[in-house]
């Protein structure tokens, strides 16, 4: 089942999508005609993993981490799917990478392993956009519109050994699979449970495979893994 939010005549409205369709309990809305998506979940929180697969390791040069290394994206950094992300002022250098992310169900910590698959609402897609030549993490990952999310929640997917592949202006980027991580998604989301309280809508998201690159203004970036969808948006000149 795939789970999603909407902008409609009514106002903002969330139900099952199905090809094109969302339906709420009490409408059916036509998605591009009287719905536009929006991101799927209100998260509090994004908690993102960094350095989760090998081939990126290598890449960029970074030392394997002995457990999940991870950051924080406030509620600002996110946009929807096919909204534009605003290329930063203060940057010269921004870069993409297309991540699985999971969308927390309930309020829970200390959560199990095992237990995982209980809390949680589903699967989604994260880009996470970074103005690499910013200092600090915070400063490079946190800004506005630095997190899209979407294009809706997958509630019945297996996070293992699912492919991956982005796309900028139709020219595959990245191409990988989940199987390459070093933490796998339960692990994680058990592991930061110990450290933070999780509310419902918050997001866990899982690293970038190999190859997250610079973008552009009119770039089209199309992040798309098997099961779940693909999320779309495009890059648009930085507002003075």
């Amino acid at each position: 089942m795939r789970l999603a939010r909407a902008q409609t005549p009514d106002g903002i409205v969330s139900g099952q999508y199905d090809d094109g369709t969302l339906e709420t309990e009490d409408e059916t809305y036509e998605v591009g005609e009287d719905a536009e998506l929006l991101a799927p979940c209100r998260p509090s929180a994004m908690y993102c993993v960094g350095r989760n697969y090998a081939a990126t390791l290598d890449q960029m040069d970074y030392e394997r981490p002995e457990e999940p290394d991870f950051f924080i994206k406030p509620p600002v950094s996110v946009i929807g799917p096919n909204e534009p992300i605003q290329y930063p002022t203060f940057s010269e250098e921004v870069t993409y990478a297309g991540e699985l992310a999971v969308v927390i169900d309930e309020k829970c910590k200390n959560v199990a392993e095992d237990e995982v698959d209980d809390v949680i609402r589903g699967y989604t897609i994260m880009n996470d956009v970074d103005a690499l030549d910013q200092p600090g993490r915070t400063a490079r990952k946190a800004f506005d519109g630095s997190g899209p999310l979407g294009p809706w929640v997958e509630t019945d997917l297996d996070p293992t050994g699912i492919d991956m592949r982005t796309e900028i202006n139709g020219e595959e980027r990245q191409n990988s699979n989940t199987e390459l991580m070093l933490f796998e998604p339960r692990e994680i989301v058990s592991f930061l449970s110990e450290r933070f309280t999780f509310l419902p809508g918050d997001v866990v998201a899982f690293g970038s495979p190999a190859n997250p690159g610079e973008i552009e203004p009119g770039d089209e970036i199309e992040i798309t893994y098997e099961g779940v969808g693909t999320l779309r948006n495009t890059v648009t000149e930085p507002e003075d």
